[in-house]
Order: C-alpha cells, then sequence, then structure tokens
C-alpha cells in the first residue's frame, strides 16, 4: 500500500510508481497499459471527488503472477461512485466507463471512513 496526497500531480507520482512495481514483477510494458489506463481514472476519482483535507488516498496492487492485477484506490470522501452518462463533448464523466471497458470486474466497498474502488485487469 502507498499513500498520495490528493492533488492532480500525484496522479502522475501514483501512476509512475505501479509501474515501477509492475516492471519489477515483469510484466511487459504493453499489457500494463491497460492497469495503468484504470488505476490513473481510479486515482483522478479519488483526487476529484473524494479529497478531504489533510487526508490521502491510498493505492493497492496485486498480481497473481500469472494474468490479473488487482487495482484499489481508497479515498475519505463519502460519495460512491456511479458510471456517468456524459454528453458526447463533456470533457469529463467517462472515467467510470473506461474503468469497466477495460477490467475484467469492478465495485465498491465502504470503509468506516471513506470507500474502496477495486478493478480486476487482465493481461
Amino acid at each position: 500500500m502507498k499513500r498520495f496526497t490528493p492533488v492532480p500531480p500525484s496522479v502522475h507520482r501514483t501512476r509512475h510508481a505501479v509501474e515501477a512495481a509492475l516492471c519489477r514483477w515483469g510484466v511487459a510494458p504493453g499489457p500494463s497499459q491497460a492497469v495503468l489506463l484504470v488505476l490513473s481514472e481510479l486515482a483522478t476519482n479519488a483526487v476529484r471527488h473524494g479529497r478531504v483535507p489533510g487526508r490521502y488516498y491510498e493505492v493497492r496492487i496485486a498480481y497473481d503472477a500469472e494474468k490479473l492485477v488487482g487495482v484499489e484506490v481508497s479515498d475519505p470522501g463519502d460519495g460512491l461512485p456511479v458510471i456517468g452518462d456524459a454528453a458526447p463533448d463533456a470533457e469529463r464523466g467517462r472515467g467510470l466507463a473506461i474503468v469497466e471497458a477495460f477490467a475484467e470486474a469492478w465495485g465498491v466497498r465502504e470503509r468506516v471512513v471513506g470507500k474502496t474502488v477495486w478493478a480486476r485487469v487482465r493481461l
């Protein structure tokens, strides 16, 4: 688990930290792109919608050493995420639709404080 400050530059740092872990695990750069895209969307949501002053968001990843990478992003925010119905010219509102498209499964677990949004991505 790694914690990040909920500010926009942290999404970039989150992505690089997970990319380094995937590399250490021997996941090829090509297949890792779907994992990094899903992670970026979940981290962006944590920064935009789950920010609570003085609190961090947390990222966990797991690899089964074969085909699946699990990604979890936890934040202290109250609102539960839902897939939006973004207009074609909207600049926001597609994040969870992207997660749903690239993940084998995804969901939300409530926590004592906040929530965890998780996804399983097949390589």
